[in-house]
């Protein structure tokens, strides 16, 4: 149950969507005087070190936020095949021509880039990807954006990574801001809904370690529907050779459209999924080839910035002729 590790995978292209979503969705949300509650129900660490020996172990990170940066690396775009797009889905065949080295970024990966850059004042400064070495998690991305009238609350099981938020948040200094449990997020999540001003965002990230996580997502996000229809609701998942991971958004646009409330759904494919042998006949698997964004109450800004920096995302993440996205919403 707690072998799930995020420092294996931080800066990858996952959380390269994951996190460029995330900033648009506080920015927009945050510019209101009324007091938000930020809940996240799977925290992580909080921050974490790319030159660390978990992600240099991986090499995610390589092929995540590292070649978003890299001028070197930009291959065109692909679309993705006709029959996975619905009606409502933009996908990249409709996004036009390919991204070129040293075209300005979309003003939500620009937001990214930049926040990253606030971390690395070496990197911001030189331009070296050397000395892009600590990168966010949410709860970092999140407090980055919060108010005086603000909450955060985080909650993370695993004991190693809870004992590293505890500290990296303490580092902060933002004392009764931003709170920190040793509990489980899917669980706790019900006692915070509603919340005192009425305003929430809920981010559910978990390992999906467990098949049973597919489930319980399902089962706690149309719960905090209930609890708190106005509420803004964010799911990652990943998209991997699973039924669970394939009926996840599916349950999650059921649920949002019973409940009359509007969604967006936006997937990175970056590779294909397909079992591969090397030289010695060897099976390679993938790792993780693409991932979703699910959000239930969306800001009415975030089709249009999701639009502009996904096109980038693939022509600058993707390694193979199957990488692309999809952008679905409806409500």
């Amino acid at each position: 149950m707690f072998s799930y590790r995020h420092a294996f995978h931080a800066g990858n292209h996952a959380d390269v969507l994951k996190h460029t979503t995330l900033i648009a969705l506080m920015k927009y949300l945050t510019q209101k005087d009324t007091a938000l509650t930020v809940i996240d129900t799977h925290a992580g660490a909080g921050l974490y070190r790319l030159d660390g020996d978990y992600t240099e172990t991986s090499g995610e990170a390589q092929e995540g936020v590292f070649r978003l940066f890299s001028a070197s690396n930009v291959p065109a775009a692909h679309a993705v095949p006709a029959s996975t797009a619905s009606k409502k889905v933009a996908t990249s065949k409709a996004a036009g021509a390919a991204i070129t080295a040293g075209e300005a970024l979309a003003p939500a990966l620009q937001d990214y880039a930049d926040l990253l850059r606030g971390l690395n004042p070496q990197f911001a400064t030189s331009g070296d990807l050397a000395h892009l070495k600590i990168y966010p998690g949410s709860p970092f991305i999140e407090q980055q954006f919060l108010s005086g009238r603000d909450k955060l609350k985080l909650f993370e099981l695993h004991p190693t990574d809870f004992k590293s938020l505890t500290g990296n948040i303490a580092q902060l200094g933002v004392g009764r801001q931003v709170t920190v449990a040793c509990e489980d997020g899917f669980e706790v999540l019900k006692t915070f809904l509603p919340p005192p001003a009425r305003r929430a965002m809920v981010l559910c990230d978990p390992s999906y370690e467990i098949k049973s996580d597919y489930a319980r997502v399902a089962a706690c996000m149309g719960d905090a529907v209930k609890r708190f229809a106005t509420g803004t609701y964010v799911v990652w998942y990943p998209i991997i050779p699973r039924p669970e991971a394939h009926d996840l958004p599916r349950k999650l646009k059921t649920l949002a459209t019973k409940a009359g409330r509007s969604w967006l759904n936006a997937t990175l494919t970056v590779k294909s999924s397909k079992l591969t042998t090397d030289e010695a006949g060897d099976v390679k698997r993938p790792g993780l080839p693409a991932s979703g964004m699910f959000v239930i109450n969306p800001p009415h800004t975030l089709k249009a910035e999701l639009q502009a920096a996904l096109p980038q995302m693939v022509a600058r993440l993707g390694q193979d002729r199957n990488a692309g996205f999809t952008l679905d919403h409806g409500g």
